[in-house]
């Protein structure tokens, strides 16, 4: 992972702009743009149904554990993954290298319909995402930043 954004109340609102009409178009109730490791960046929906921030470190799990199924048979990754539950089902999608899109929906709307919309808004957040990371709106994490050294220590 290259850096975590950190979003302004600007990138929010660009961000919630398009996690919003992907939601309209796709008749889905809930998005949630995540990092590879599972931390939440951005959700946009019915937020109620769940713990947004279980759902996911749990997705992201999931996400790579398929990755590694996908090199088994010779891809790289699989792009897309869906479950279908008996009146919730979950789409995911891989939105860069860094970034994965989890979007929630019930029998009011198909797969199709979801996968169809979640591309354009997958590229959407990509560019917006990318933009925040060439403007310097993130940190990077290096482990040889880490030191047993005290953080706060009394003088």
């Amino acid at each position: 992972m290259n850096s975590i954004p950190v979003l302004t109340v600007k990138d929010v609102a660009m961000l919630d702009g398009v996690l919003g009409d992907f939601l309209k178009k796709a008749e889905a109730d809930l998005t949630v743009v995540i990092d590879r490791g599972g931390n939440v960046i951005s959700q946009f929906g019915d937020m109620s149904v769940m713990d947004v921030t279980i759902f996911a470190a749990l997705a992201a799990g999931s996400f790579a554990a398929t990755c590694e199924l996908a090199r088994r048979i010779g891809e790289i990754e699989f792009n897309a993954l869906y479950h279908q539950g008996n009146g919730s089902h979950m789409f995911m999608n891989s939105v860069d290298d860094d970034t994965i899109m989890i979007t929630v929906f019930g029998a009011d709307t198909n797969v199709g319909l979801v996968r169809y919309y979640s591309v354009a808004a997958g590229q959407s957040v990509a560019a917006i995402l990318k933009s925040l990371r060439h403007a310097g709106h993130g940190f990077t994490f290096d482990a040889s930043d880490i030191s047993a050294a005290p953080i706060f220590a009394d003088s």
